[in-house]
């Protein structure tokens, strides 16, 4: 069975991502792997999940498809954006982050949001490919829901009653910044 890496130490993310991915390949983390996380360095979210791939590669010697995502918030300038993640380890955890981020937001008009995942995908052949999928939103009064992991309970996709942290995982899955990164990807390595 061929295996791949997929670089993240995020295990919300390591599941959805094999999930996606097809069950032909088996699935490994880096955590398993003991390879620590490197330093995000990039200035955009393309720039990292090279990065991260680049960098698994090398020390895994094996495929990789790997990720960086986060949330962007109109009325804070596009914040947390690339820095998610690292809001998360400054203010405590996701639930404190978000509750900063709604302090924030309490009375700003445009709560509009972008959700931004970008997938980057390397082999022994070179970069093949790094894909950007969006999906926009707004931002709730309320941190609602306990599915999902990371933002998704503050953040209402377009055409929506329900924070991602509402849905179930299934319909989640087939809809968010991730998968529509992941269709893309899929269409140049169709291996994946």
């Amino acid at each position: 069975m061929k295996k791949i890496l997929i670089g993240t130490h995020n295990k919300g993310k390591f599941k959805e991502i094999s999930f996606l991915i097809s069950k032909k390949l088996k699935k490994l983390s880096p955590i398993k792997l003991q390879i620590p996380s490197p330093k995000e360095t990039g200035k955009t979210f393309h720039s990292n999940a090279r990065l991260k791939a680049n960098y698994f590669y090398k020390l895994s010697g094996m495929p990789v498809i790997s990720d960086d995502s986060g949330l962007c918030i109109k009325a804070l300038k596009e914040r947390p954006g690339i820095y998610s993640a690292r809001w998360a380890k400054k203010y405590g955890n996701f639930h404190k982050a978000m509750k900063f981020i709604l302090r924030l937001m309490k009375n700003k008009k445009n709560r509009t949001a972008t959700f931004v995942c970008s997938l980057s995908y390397k082999s022994h052949l070179g970069i093949k490919a790094t894909v950007v999928g969006k999906i926009k939103g707004t931002i709730s009064n309320h941190i609602i829901g306990k599915k999902g992991f990371g933002y998704d309970p503050i953040f209402i996709p377009y055409g929506e009653k329900h924070t991602f942290g509402q849905m179930s995982k299934s319909k989640k899955i087939r809809m968010d910044h991730r998968y529509i990164a992941f269709k893309k990807l899929k269409k140049k390595i169709k291996i994946l």
